[in-house]
């Protein structure tokens, strides 16, 4: 198993891993796949994460693995190699919005904010105002 960037040829593969996660996917064009990230086993796509960078703080996507596949940690990993992957353009600060990996997340040292205090660049992205439900929990983490 391998963690690589995404191609532009991953686009469709990826749309429908998230439908089937049910996650949102209607805002991802090919113009996106450049901050994805795809596990991959025998050629299959196993999980996949997302990153959209704005200055120094990115909104973290899309992270979904395979029901299959769930319960051997790839989701962590996924999540530390995204979080490197911001690291290394500079990023200090990663938001998210989650209805059901509330808990995943804190243990990753993500902590609840209000979704007032997201900066407007996360609060204009088609994930915060309208594809996730405002119900959805928003987390922030400062990268070291």
């Amino acid at each position: 198993m391998m963690i690589t960037r995404a191609k532009p040829s991953d686009e469709d593969e990826i749309k429908d891993m998230l439908r089937s996660c049910l996650l949102p996917s209607e805002d991802l064009s090919s113009g996106l796949m450049d901050g994805f990230l795809v596990l991959r086993q025998a050629g299959a796509l196993i999980g996949t994460v997302g990153l959209e960078k704005f200055g120094q703080v990115g909104l973290l996507r899309s992270l979904a693995v395979r029901g299959d596949s769930r319960g051997k940690s790839w989701g962590l990993q996924l999540t530390r190699q995204i979080e490197e992957l911001a690291r290394q353009h500079g990023l200090r600060e990663l938001f998210l919005l989650t209805t059901t990996a509330e808990d995943f997340f804190t243990r990753q040292g993500y902590h609840i904010i209000s979704r007032e205090q997201a900066p407007a660049s996360i609060q204009d992205t088609a994930e915060f105002k309208s594809l996730c439900p405002s119900s959805a929990v928003l987390m922030h983490k400062t990268l070291s």
